[in-house]
């Protein structure tokens, strides 16, 4: 399995800085605020996102040295990342992120919503002060598509009658938004010609997807020190996901035991048990590789370099978590 380190070698020092610079640019004016950014600044997460932005940086600009702005970007990146993880997190209840305390439970929920949207308002006065319009517009359709995405989840909870197409739709505003129009706007940037920024745009998306159903699949076959969370914890509560959504084709029970809401004893423990002894797994890991492949091929668009490489392997990192 190949390591983030190295994956992300060419960018090291990049994330260092940015990993510097981050509780930095929150600013020590609120204590609490505070408090609660560098705990999740320092939380042990694996900067995918940033060290994307960085990647298609340097791999579009190749022999021109990484500007302020491009830095800006991946710590606006980020910021935003965390801020969709805090009221995530609100709205899930959730005690733990990556095995740490998360901010709703270290401090309340009042708190973490409010650190949640002071970290959006935050990133977006950063972001206005890129000065590009195009950049703006890009990271701030993300903004939306986060609050779109949750909504969509909110709404559709034990929902059985979704499709595909809505699932996918979803993990677009949840996941693949943030990697697809940060990557864009990076090469946007960059000034790279409009096929190369619209490909990195494509990249981003069907990388993001693929991330996301991986993701998901790991919520059934990860045990919970790996994962942060217990395993069926999207199931349990009522959170319909690829592996989920395509047993259900296969064993109808399942559908009975997500509309009654896991009500009686036992529900919860045999829907999941359904959802790991049906072909819901193995066809979400093939939906997972579809849009790896897609992911791959849109990378044509950048000549050689250390950083169109780990582009490259990110995508083959994203599907290893699986093995």
């Amino acid at each position: 399995m190949i390591s983030t380190s190295s994956l992300f070698a060419p960018v090291e020092l990049d994330l260092k800085l940015l990993t510097e610079n981050l509780t930095q640019l929150i600013g020590a004016r609120h204590p609490i605020l505070g408090a609660a950014a560098e705990h999740l600044f320092t939380a042990g997460g694996k900067r995918l996102r940033p060290a994307i932005v960085l990647l298609v940086s340097r791999a579009t600009l190749l022999e021109q040295e990484l500007t302020q702005r491009h830095r800006r970007l991946a710590e606006i990146t980020e910021m935003i990342h965390t801020a969709s993880l805090v009221h995530d997190d609100v709205v899930d209840e959730a005690d733990l992120r990556r095995n740490v305390p998360t901010v709703n439970s270290l401090f309340n929920n009042r708190i973490a919503v409010l650190a949640g949207d002071f970290l959006f308002a935050q990133s977006s006065w950063y972001l206005a002060n890129l000065d590009n319009l195009e950049v703006v517009k890009l990271l701030s359709e993300v903004i939306r598509d986060f609050a779109e995405g949750e909504i969509l989840q909110g709404i559709n909870c034990f929902e059985t009658g979704l499709t595909l197409a809505d699932y996918i739709e979803k993990s677009h505003y949840k996941t693949a938004s943030l990697i697809a129009n940060s990557a864009k706007a990076a090469a946007v940037l960059s000034d790279a010609p409009r096929h190369v920024v619209d490909s990195l745009y494509n990249y981003g998306r069907h990388l993001g997807l693929a991330f996301q159903i991986v993701d998901d699949i790991l919520d059934f076959t990860s045990p919970t020190d790996v994962l942060g969370k217990p395993a069926g914890s999207d199931l349990a509560s009522g959170n319909i996901t690829a592996p989920t959504l395509l047993a259900m084709q296969e064993k109808p029970y399942l559908t009975t035991l997500i509309e009654r809401e896991f009500s009686q004893e036992g529900d919860l423990e045999n829907a999941v048990e359904l959802v790991i002894n049906s072909k819901g797994i193995e066809r979400a890991r093939e939906l997972a590789n579809t849009h790896a492949s897609s992911a791959i091929k849109y990378l044509d668009c950048l000549a050689p370099s250390p950083s169109a490489q780990a582009l490259l392997d990110l995508v083959e990192y994203v599907l290893d978590r699986l093995y």
